[in-house]
């Protein structure tokens, strides 16, 4: 289980324990892999020698020289490491649904800003290099707004924006609406 604070050397008892060897070990196998990719030396793990997801991945991100797994601790620090304009318009996505749904709470999970009612996640924003995702954490929500959704690339759960959108209010309050009635209703 992973830890609060996200040191991600907590998992190697864990892992020593169920492998049956020192982390030296596991360490000394990924540094003599002729490979440094990520979906490699993952995949060596598992398939190799029966590696669950989370502890091949806390083992492969240290060795990459990840210690931890938690890089913002508020969603002030992540808005600080954010170019401005794409600070600006998550802020705004924010400001848009919580002006209209009251009781949201602005967290950090799975590091990135999200809105939270209770224990149920409403809406989510990550960055890339040139759009913002936004997830309203259900496919069935993104369908009842395909009309609205269809200028942008909609995946499974998920919808793409431009860094510097000019926020659709109504669209994210309907969204966040609709997916407060998925738990609510």
């Amino acid at each position: 289980m992973a830890s609060a604070d996200g040191d991600r050397s907590k998992f190697f008892p864990a892992i020593e324990k169920k492998h049956g060897e020192k982390i030296k070990f596991w360490i000394n196998r990924l540094n003599e892999l002729e490979t440094t990719k990520y979906p490699e030396q993952i995949a060596y793990l598992k398939e190799e020698h029966g590696f669950s997801q989370a502890h091949a991945n806390a083992l492969v991100m240290y060795v990459r020289g990840s210690t931890t797994s938690k890089k913002f601790d508020t969603p002030a620090s992540y808005f600080k490491g954010l170019e401005p304009k794409t600070a600006k318009t998550i802020k705004a996505i924010f400001a848009a649904v919580t002006a209209k749904h009251k009781g949201l709470e602005l967290v950090m999970a799975w590091n990135q800003p999200m809105l939270r009612k209770g224990k149920h996640y409403i809406l989510g924003v990550s960055v890339s290099k040139n759009h913002l995702t936004l997830n309203p954490f259900s496919g069935d929500v993104l369908s009842l707004h395909a009309k609205k959704l269809a200028p942008f690339e909609v995946n499974k759960k998920t919808f793409q924006v431009p860094l510097d959108w000019k926020v659709d209010a109504s669209l994210l309050t309907s969204l966040a609406k609709a997916r407060i009635a998925e738990f609510e209703g």
